[in-house]
């Protein structure tokens, strides 16, 4: 079973994201910041991190930035869930090593999931 590990600050959106990826058939852990997000990585790293941008204590930025400096998460793939959608933003985001930048708007949850399952084959 692929594990996902979410760091999403919004509730509401974290048990929609949870409840369907759980229902795709992957092991989920949840993480309401970045700095959280780190702690969970550092114990166990999952096969993918499905990362807000917006986000309390340590953001998404910095949480990119942290992860891309230690050579033992260098193969992680991440993928950016943001409503920042500012070509600039999605530029930066991509360059920082996410594999994928998923505007919400743009997505229900159901299309995450089908996202996530092709990155994850």
């Amino acid at each position: 079973m692929k594990s996902i590990l979410l760091i999403e600050d919004d509730p509401f959106l974290a048990d929609i994201y949870n409840t369907k990826l759980k229902k795709a058939g992957f092991s989920i852990d949840i993480a309401i910041d970045g700095q959280e997000g780190l702690k969970k990585i550092k114990e166990q790293i999952p096969d993918l991190v499905l990362l807000d941008i917006v986000l309390p204590n340590v953001d998404g930025w910095e949480f990119l930035n942290m992860v891309r400096k230690d050579y033992r998460l260098s193969d992680l793939k991440i993928v950016i869930i943001s409503n920042l959608a500012q070509k600039g933003e999605i530029k930066k985001g991509l360059e920082l090593g996410a594999v994928k930048y998923l505007i919400k708007a743009h997505y229900t949850p159901s299309e995450i999931v089908d996202v996530i399952k092709k990155i994850l084959k």
